[in-house]
C-alpha cells in the first residue's frame, strides 16, 4: 500500500476553541520603560524650571496668524517626508503614490504612539503585506531613509552652528540644570560622526556585500555558527533593500525631495518661533533647533516623545536667547511646536488608516508594476 493509500487518522475530537497565547511581557517592558523615560525627562524639566505649559504672559506676543501658517507648511513637510520613500522602493516592486503615502503616514504615527519608537517596523510590514516586496528588503530601505536624514539634519545643525551668532560667553546652565549649552555642539558634532559612519556602513553593505556577510558571519559565528550564518542572511536581505544607493534615476529625487522636506520644516520653525515671540531668531537659529529637536527625539522617551521633545528644543533656545525669554516667549514656542506636531501626525495617521481601507483589496505585485 502506497502512502497515498493509508488511511487518515482519526479526526480530533472538537474541544472549545482557545486562542494561542501571545506573550505579551516584551510589549509591556518597552512600554514600561517608555514611559519611566518619559516621566524622568519631565522631572528634569520640571526641575530645572522649564515649562512644559507656558506661564501667564507667555502667549502675549504670540502671532496666531503664523500657527495656522505653520500647520500649513507641516501638511507641505509630511506630503515630501511620505511621499520621497517611493524612490527606494522602486527598485524593489513599486506602490502607487496613494499607497505610499497612505503607509507612511500610517507608519509615522504608530513611531509617534508606540513606546521606544516600536512603530519603526509599521511601514515595513505594511508594504510586504500590499506587495511583493519581503519584509527585510523594505526594512533596509527604511533604515537607508532614516541613514540618509541623519546625515541631512546633523550637517544642517552643523552649518547652522556655523551661521548662527549664540550667546557669549555660552551659559553653565539650562534654566536650573546644571548642565553647560556648550554641551549642545559637541553632541551635534558627535552626531554627525555617527550619520557619517552609518552612510560609510551602509555604502559598504551594498558595494562589498560579500565582504560584509564574510565579516557578519565571522564575528557572530564566534558565538554560534548557526548564528552567524542566520544574521549574514538578514545582512544580505536588508542590503538587497538599497538598491536605490548606486542609481541617480532612483536616489537623485529621493535626495532632492529630502532637501525639500527640510527646507520646509526649517522655514516652518523659523515663522512659528518668530510669531511666538522669539522676534530676533534667524533662520540659522531655527536650523539649530531643528537639528538639536531632530536628534533629540531619537533617543528613548515617553510615548509622542514627551519630555524628549520639550527638552531638546530647550536645549537649543538656551544658546541663542536669555533664561527670562526662553520661560517666557520660548516656552509658548515649544509649547505650540509640541501641540502642532503631535496634532498633524495623528490627523494624518487617521487620514491614511482610511485611504488604506479604501485601497482595493488586490493590490498590484511588484511584476505587474515594472
Amino acid at each position: 500500500m502506497s502512502a497515498a493509500d493509508e488511511p487518515l487518522p482519526p479526526a480530533p475530537t472538537p474541544g472549545p476553541s482557545v486562542a494561542p497565547e501571545r506573550p505579551q511581557t516584551p510589549w509591556r517592558s518597552r512600554l514600561a520603560i517608555s514611559l519611566l523615560c518619559g516621566v524622568g525627562l519631565v522631572w528634569i524639566l520640571l526641575d530645572g524650571g522649564l515649562p512644559i505649559y507656558p506661564p501667564d504672559g507667555a502667549f502675549d506676543l504670540l502671532r496666531p496668524w503664523t500657527v495656522v501658517a505653520y500647520v500649513a507648511s507641516l501638511a507641505a513637510v509630511h506630503w515630501f517626508r511620505a511621499a520621497r520613500w517611493r524612490h527606494l522602493l522602486r527598485p524593489l516592486g513599486r506602490l502607487s503614490l496613494r499607497e505610499v503615502v497612505a503607509v507612511s503616514w500610517v507608519g509615522f504615527g504608530a513611531i509617534l504612539l508606540s513606546p521606544l519608537r516600536s512603530g519603526e517596523v509599521v511601514r515595513p510590514y505594511l508594504v510586504t503585506t500590499r506587495s511583493s516586496i519581503r519584509m527585510w528588503e523594505a526594512t533596509g530601505s527604511v533604515g537607508a531613509e532614516r541613514v540618509i536624514d541623519g546625515l541631512a539634519l546633523s550637517t544642517i545643525l552643523f552649518i547652522g552652528l556655523r551661521r548662527a551668532t549664540p550667546l557669549d560667553p555660552l551659559p553653565d546652565h539650562i534654566g536650573d540644570l546644571e548642565v553647560p549649552v556648550a554641551a549642545v555642539p559637541s553632541a551635534a558634532m558627535g552626531a554627525l560622526f555617527l550619520f557619517c559612519s552609518a552612510f560609510v556602513t551602509m555604502a559598504v553593505f551594498f558595494f562589498a556585500r560579500d565582504f560584509a556577510r564574510r565579516a557578519t558571519q565571522k564575528v557572530f559565528g564566534l558565538v554560534s555558527a548557526p548564528l552567524g550564518e542566520r544574521v549574514a542572511d538578514i545582512v544580505d536581505r536588508v542590503a538587497q533593500g538599497i538598491r536605490f544607493l548606486p542609481s541617480p534615476r532612483h536616489l537623485v529625487p529621493f535626495l532632492l525631495e529630502t532637501a525639500a522636506y527640510w527646507s520646509i520644516n526649517a522655514a516652518g520653525v523659523w515663522l512659528l518661533a518668530w510669531g511666538s515671540g522669539l522676534s530676533g531668531i534667524t533662520l540659522a537659529e531655527a536650523c539649530v533647533t531643528m537639528g538639536c529637536l531632530g536628534i533629540g527625539i531619537l533617543v528613548p522617551s515617553g510615548p509622542g516623545y514627551f519630555g524628549a521633545f520639550q527638552l531638546a528644543t530647550y536645549m537649543a533656545l538656551a544658546m541663542f536667547f536669555p533664561e527670562d525669554v526662553l520661560r517666557g516667549p520660548g516656552a509658548a514656542f515649544v509649547f505650540v511646536l509640541y501641540v502642532s506636531q503631535v496634532g498633524f501626525h495623528l490627523a494624518a495617521l487617521g487620514l491614511g488608516m482610511r485611504l488604506l481601507r479604501r485601497a482595493p483589496e488586490t493590490w498590484p505585485k511588484a511584476e505587474a508594476l515594472g
